[in-house]
């Protein structure tokens, strides 16, 4: 694929949508619509060249046999969707920092060990440029509701059973579903 260009077409408060156009190997155009965090796209190396826009936690408790799963609503699918705590990473701040925060403002517990850190990945390569840096590690502390009024979260943890029952009847985030597949499985 040969980059042609970038064309803005709506601003919105957190996302902002683009055409991309790609000229294929037979010469043919080929425009395709993302969406990204970044305001001003103009370059091929800005889809990727910019810094995590989001991290994402995956926690497990200090016995290490339960992993910490958010129950969300989700206004994007009009459902409750199981998740890993995550969010955007604010100005100002480094990921771990975020991690902390984030951890903290949607479950009331705190990150005490930090057991490794992932590369950089795409959220939704389907139709956005959203990079995450996964955080994963152990929790702890006493579950509290989100401070945010806007998130209806339900945060708690799960043992390898429960995570299995989950697997078969509950919406997951694809990222999720997949990592709790194959812990449930250890």
């Amino acid at each position: 694929m040969k980059f042609v260009g970038i064309e803005p077409k709506e601003k919105g408060k957190f996302i902002n949508r683009y055409d991309i156009t790609y000229e294929t190997e037979d010469n043919t155009k080929k425009v395709y619509e993302m969406i990204s965090r970044d305001r001003n796209l103009t370059t091929r190396e800005e889809l990727t060249g910019h810094p995590p826009d989001s991290v994402v936690l995956v926690m497990h408790n200090e016995a290490g046999d339960k992993i910490l799963l958010n129950r969300e609503f989700r206004m994007a699918c009009g459902d409750f969707v199981y998740n890993f705590p995550a969010g955007l990473i604010d100005p100002g701040e480094d990921f771990l920092e975020s991690a902390k925060r984030e951890l903290w403002e949607e479950t009331g517990l705190t990150l005490v060990e930090v057991k490794d850190i992932l590369g950089e990945s795409f959220s939704a390569i389907g139709f956005s440029n959203e990079k995450n840096m996964c955080v994963i590690g152990v929790a702890a502390g006493e579950f509290a509701e989100s401070t945010s009024a806007v998130e209806e979260i339900q945060a708690a943890w799960y043992t390898r059973e429960e995570v299995r029952e989950l697997l078969k009847k509950e919406y997951f985030a694809a990222r999720t579903q997949s990592y709790c597949y194959l812990w449930s499985r250890g």
